[in-house]
């Protein structure tokens, strides 16, 4: 969860409903000896640092795979590899207020507060209003509720070939190791203006779009609305221009995988020793047996694509949409990394839960300078051949025990060294039976901005490979809900509508966008996400979920 990471977490447990963790404890066996733990924790990817020119926006290449066997139920969340995109300090800023958290995180994994889950995992936005005030996941996906959104308006859908569901951004059902390509460039798409919600408050012009690069779609999906940033200033004017709204993006960024729990159990031998069982754990493994997992970050200055769209926009030539390699930097690897994964019983504090010692069976390396994986020690891990793709099976089993120096750390150890009385071998962990998601609606008053002047086609739905079912309808761009609340006047509107129909007409779905990667191959969004707009609609409309629920 990349920047969710150390915030990914935190934004996403304010989502998360306390009730599912009652629904979601993994089975395991009657043996009184076993009793329940789970594991959580950070691997760290130390990647070198950029000059601070490089200041407009990223992008990188994650493996995406089934971390877990089998899903554990709702208490199970998780980012695999990614970052967090801050706003770079202004040096004359006031330091305290400087302090306040906003940013972009989100990426792959699974949350607490997914709907619709399963092994294959999901693409969130994840942008962090100040303080987490408010979060914009997607396009209607954040924090409160239609009453009180908080976030449910700060994206707006940009694409007219892909459909972004509520629940999060799917990709094909078995991608196992393949690479997904992501990243965020400011597009000049709204004027910077003086107030905010009529408060003296500036809005920036940044545009922070998506943009993907998978094997079935290339280009911008979505953005987040610089007034999701500049909003939260009226409550903090401290933070006025300050956000990522005005400023531009801090290019050197920490890169991890933040896990937040993975269900396991401990047991007791008959000399007193403690043993512990994590549920089966899984990465991806290629040809030579390795685990590719990150591969080129980039940080971009406005040259890459700003100075060219602006200028189109501005009447010159059309800007292919391809970003200007001049314009960018690769972050390099220097090889190696860290793991503070721990094994622990439910509520224990902080400061007493014990680490896992990562070392004996995996070492992080720069499998190239832009490339960063990890290899394996097949004495401890294993070999997985499933349908979708090789995995490679990490320990199960750990001992504590402790150093030389008396403090107590998880050894791996193999299924046969551990004593048959801990009860560990009889645990199992198996996708849970909850009960039904809710599904996810939108506003259905006739005055709401979701029916004035509401769409122009539809509805229609789209079966998930999930086992969810989005219905969806297409709107003018311009009058799309989360541009209505967007702090745009009408002629504002109208001037955006025009720049949007020119990104329709001239930036296809099939061409590179991000430098394409140089190892491995792309993975797939869900086939159903890849939409074709209404005869006649081809340009300037988009596809808006405004329900997604179980197609059970």
């Amino acid at each position: 969860m990349p920047r969710l990471h150390h915030a990914r977490g935190l934004v996403l447990l304010l989502l998360f409903v306390p009730e599912l963790f009652l629904l979601a404890n993994p089975r395991r066996s009657a043996a009184a000896e076993a009793r329940e733990a789970e594991m959580s924790g950070y691997l760290l990817v130390p990647n070198e640092k950029v000059p601070e020119t490089f200041n407009g926006g990223f992008s990188m290449y994650v493996a995406a795979w089934p971390l877990l066997e089998n899903y554990p139920g709702h208490r199970f969340q998780t980012g695999l590899f990614g970052t967090w995109m801050f706003a770079q300090k202004d040096p004359h800023a006031d330091p305290v207020a400087a302090k306040k958290y906003s940013d972009v995180e989100g990426g792959l994994g699974w949350w607490r507060d997914t709907r619709f889950p399963s092994e294959t995992p999901k693409f969130i936005m994840g942008g962090v209003g100040p303080e987490f005030s408010e979060i914009a996941n997607g396009p209607a996906h954040g924090a409160g509720d239609w009453k009180k959104p908080r976030g449910l308006y700060g994206v707006a859908q940009l694409s007219p070939w892909v459909l972004f569901p509520i629940d999060g951004l799917n990709l094909k059902q078995g991608t196992c190791g393949q690479l997904f390509g992501y990243g965020y460039l400011p597009l000049p798409l709204t004027p910077a203006k003086p107030t905010t919600d009529g408060q003296n408050i500036p809005t920036g012009e940044n545009c922070w779009t998506l943009f993907l690069n998978t094997s079935n779609f290339k280009g911008p999906v979505a953005f987040f609305t610089p007034h999701f940033w500049s909003h939260g200033s009226v409550t903090h004017p401290e933070l006025a221009g300050m956000l990522l709204d005005s400023r531009p993006s801090e290019p050197n960024r920490a890169l991890q995988m933040e896990t937040q729990y993975v269900p396991a159990s401990e047991g007791t031998d008959s000399k007193g020793d403690t043993w512990a069982r994590v549920a089966p754990t899984q990465f991806p493994r290629n040809a030579g047996n390795d685990s590719v997992l990150v591969h080129r970050v980039t940080s971009y200055n406005k040259s890459a694509l700003w100075d060219s769209v602006k200028t189109w926009f501005d009447g010159g030539p059309a800007a292919s949409g391809a970003i200007d390699p001049h314009g960018s930097v690769l972050h390099t690897f220097p090889g190696h990394g860290g793991s503070t994964w721990q094994i622990y019983a439910p509520r224990t504090p902080r400061d007493q839960k014990i680490r896992t010692d990562w070392k004996p069976f995996a070492t992080p390396t720069a499998l190239d300078p832009t490339t960063y994986g990890y290899h394996w020690n097949f004495d401890l891990v294993q070999k997985t051949d499933t349908k979708s793709g090789p995995l490679v099976t990490l320990p199960q089993y750990f001992h504590l025990i402790q150093d030389k120096n008396s403090k107590s750390h998880w050894q791996p150890v193999r299924a046969d060294e551990v004593p048959p009385e801990t009860g560990l071998a009889k645990v199992e962990f198996t996708r849970p039976h909850e009960r039904p998601q809710d599904p996810y609606t939108t506003p259905d008053a006739p005055d709401s901005v979701w029916k004035k002047p509401g769409p122009a086609a539809g509805p229609f739905q789209a079966r998930l490979g999930d086992g969810s079912t989005v219905t969806y309808s297409w709107y003018r761009f311009a009058d799309q809900p989360a541009i209505l609340h967007a702090g745009l006047t009408d002629a504002e509107r109208e001037s955006l509508q025009k720049k949007v129909e020119q990104l329709h007409r001239s930036w296809t779905k099939d061409r590179n966008y991000l430098p394409p990667p140089t190892v491995g191959s792309l993975a797939d969004l869900d086939p159903a996400l890849i939409v074709t707009p209404p005869k006649g609609l081809e340009v300037g409309y988009v596809p808006i979920a405004t329900r997604q629920t179980s197609s059970d």
